[in-house]
């Protein structure tokens, strides 16, 4: 079965990535256009991309390897990119044929180069392996910190949240994007906060609405009361108001820059009876006693 991609590159079909890679290389310094004034050169430099793009690229290697040059209608591969329509690119061809990113006369591009800046190094200006994501978290889990399962192509691995990460902010997980030549690029991630039904967060500050009967609100008293962090005990003056706001210290969003929490704002909010559940004779007497102006 002919192979001419590995003609194009001067290898053998049992290249390894690496006598591949060097090839490439080799033959992408010669022919380049700002080094190669020939006018075939381009074209030539074209083909060594296209069948680059192709034999570096593992699932792409292995569909060629079982296909051959009948994946390009039985031709060689320099016959049929030469024989191809003028309105029709090699780029287009191999996103047939393949799928994914091809390349431009400069280099590739949508996951290959994004160009060439001269021949300094190793020659080439280096491919985006970044990927890019999003996760939504639980609001506690944004206030606490954690971890977060990721499965992301055929990859499975924990990623840590940090204390009091922000709505929008991303983390980088090291070595989990694509992988190019042995290298791996990092995975970015978005991270969304779920709303909760219990808090607001307003920068390091917390807000939340605790229930207080009607008594403690006339009388005083201490109501029980679950925190993101912990339990405390309030202690509630009497002739506590509606909406009346009780400062916590440091029990609300931790800073990392300052090393410390923010503080929790408890929103009191008065629980009234229902009547017909008060005895008879206090409802009489609250009737009669109960003042009439606000």
């Amino acid at each position: 079965m002919a192979k001419s991609l590995y003609e194009t590159l001067e290898v053998n079909e049992n290249a390894t990535a690496d006598e591949i890679k060097k090839a490439y290389r080799k033959l992408a310094r010669k022919y380049h256009p700002d080094v190669n004034k020939d006018p075939k050169a381009e074209d030539k430099f074209k083909e060594i991309n296209a069948a680059y793009e192709v034999l570096s690229n593992p699932e792409k290697k292995q569909q060629y390897d079982q296909f051959g040059d009948s994946m390009f209608g039985g031709q060689n591969f320099h016959d049929f990119a030469r024989g191809q329509d003028a309105g029709v690119d090699l780029d287009e061809i191999l996103r047939q044929m393949f799928g994914g990113g091809g390349f431009s006369s400069s280099g590739f591009s949508q996951g290959g180069f994004s160009g060439f800046s001269g021949f300094g190094n190793q020659g080439f200006s280096q491919p985006d392996l970044d990927t890019h994501a999003q996760i939504t978290i639980a609001f506690d889990v944004s206030i606490l910190g954690g971890k977060q399962h990721i499965s992301l192509n055929n990859d499975s691995f924990d990623i840590k949240i940090p204390e009091g990460i922000k709505d929008g902010q991303k983390i980088r997980a090291k070595g989990k994007g694509k992988s190019y030549q042995g290298r791996r690029g990092d995975l970015i991630i978005k991270v969304n906060v779920a709303a909760s039904p219990e808090y607001e967060r307003d920068g390091n500050t917390l807000i939340k609405s605790f229930n207080i009967p009607l008594k403690t609100a006339l009388f005083g008293g201490k109501i029980e009361i679950k925190t993101i962090h912990k339990t405390i005990t309030l202690k509630v003056p009497q002739n506590t108001k509606e909406n009346q706001r009780f400062r916590v210290k440091e029990l609300g969003v931790y800073d990392r820059k300052i090393g410390k929490k923010g503080d929790l704002y408890l929103k009191a909010n008065i629980i009234l009876p229902k009547v017909e559940a008060l005895d008879n004779d206090l409802v009489e007497m609250l009737k009669e006693k109960l003042p009439q102006t606000v």
